[in-house]
Formats: structure tokens, sequence, C-alpha cells
């Protein structure tokens, strides 16, 4: 069944994965990105290619007023929404906490957190049978850094995450009566380019060999596991926290 979904940080890594994916599904993709416009309309044309449609809206999700226009752009376009994956999110470059600045922390939180919650606002807003919508799915990304802790590197990003599978569990509860299921995955190493944006391009595969599996994960082998979770599949699955991490 053809569904319209909504990604934010979708215009690169998994976020990007799960678009194109989704988009072969046969399903319609409203997808946000930061900065980056022309990652974002080769999306669009790559999409469109396979004879999907997507849209991209520039907007920073910790925006209130830019993450209510992402959902409304995508309702004009699309029509009523069934599922989102809340997805964007940054990391910094490896530092112990001691030596982190406000700056850094301040907009670690403000984009991390404040924006996964001000999506998740709107996505209960847009999707609850309680508010007129029609019910559906969320999905949001969380990290393995979550339940690692990531000292000596990220641990600011760690706390964030850890975040992500709280709201995960409460907001699975608070919106089950209410028609809307709440799902979270915890991507381990995958390749992508947020290891670059943390000062480390080669990260995945550095460490890589030291996963169960031995090898870092991709954005598709990610992607999989979301789309799933918004699917008509996963019907009774919610407040699930999803482990994509090769076994570390």
């Amino acid at each position: 069944m053809s569904k319209t979904i909504i990604i934010t940080g979708g215009g690169r890594g998994i976020g990007r994965a799960c678009a194109v994916l989704a988009a072969k599904r046969g399903w319609s993709v409203a997808f946000n990105y930061r900065s980056n416009k022309p990652a974002a309309d080769a999306l669009v044309a790559e999409i469109e290619a396979l004879g999907g449609k997507a849209i991209g809206i520039q907007g920073d999700v910790s925006n209130e007023a830019e993450t209510q226009a992402l959902f409304a752009v995508a309702r004009a376009a699309f029509g009523a929404i069934d599922g989102v994956i809340i997805n964007a999110g940054i990391v910094a470059p490896g530092a112990q906490v001691a030596d982190m600045s406000f700056e850094r922390l301040q907009t670690m939180i403000n984009i991390n957190v404040l924006g996964a919650l001000l999506t998740a606002r709107e996505a209960a807003r847009a999707l609850s049978t309680k508010r007129n919508g029609k019910g559906g799915a969320i999905v949001v990304m969380s990290s393995a850094a979550a339940r690692l802790g990531s000292p000596g590197e990220y641990v600011d990003y760690a706390a964030t995450k850890g975040a992500m599978d709280t709201m995960t569990i409460g907001l699975a509860k608070e919106l089950g009566p209410e028609g809307v299921r709440v799902n979270a995955i915890r991507p381990g190493l995958i390749d992508t380019e947020i290891h670059a944006s943390g000062g480390q391009p080669d990260r995945a595969f550095a460490l890589g060999p030291t996963v169960p599996l031995g090898r870092p994960g991709q954005a598709e082998e990610v992607a999989a596991a979301a789309i799933w979770l918004l699917s008509d599949d996963a019907s009774y699955v919610t407040g699930a926290v999803l482990d994509v991490t090769g076994g570390r």
C-alpha cells in the first residue's frame, strides 16, 4: 500500500537511504535538509528517475517554524502523512566532556534533542487519530552510543541518543491508544558521512574489524529496518529499540 512519509535529515547517509528505499516501495517522500541543496536536488532527481515522488525542504529541525513548515509542505504536496523518520542529528569532533565548549553542548542538544522532540510533536499532531490523523508510525534514529557511552569521544552525542531511547518508550505508550506506533533504531558503526563531520572519516572502517560481524554496516541496512518498522508488516511492533550494529 502506498504511503506518504517524512524524513528529517534526509539529504545524506541513513536518511537518504531511507528515502530511496521508501521510493522503491512506491511511497511519496518529503525530507528536509539543513544546507546541502545540491545533494537534496540529486536525491529528488534519483527518486523521480525511479518513478517515485519526492520533495526536499531546507530547514533546521531545532527551529519550530521550519519544522512545522516541513509538515505543512509535505501535506500540501502529498496529502495525509502515514509515517515519520526522526533522523536529523549531528556529531562533533572527539573530545572529553571537560574540554567541550558551551556552544558545542548547546548545539548538540538543540539539534539532536530539541529537534527530535519538535519533530515528534508535529508527527503526533499529524498522525494521531484523536487529532484527525489516520494513525501511522514513527521511527526514531538513535545510536548504539546510547548504551556504549562513547567515552573520550562523544559523550555529549551519546547522551542525546539516550534521550531518544527514552522518548521512544514514552511516546509509544502515549500514542499507542491513538493509532500511532513508535519505535527506535540504534545503528552501530555505519559507513556514512557523519564520521567525517566528527573529524574521523575512516572511523567506521578502522573499527569495523572489532565488530562481531567483522565490518561496518551500510546505510541501506539501517534503512531496511526503518522501512520495515514503518510498514504494515510491523503492525504489532511498538516501543521497541532495535540494534542494527553487527553485534557490537
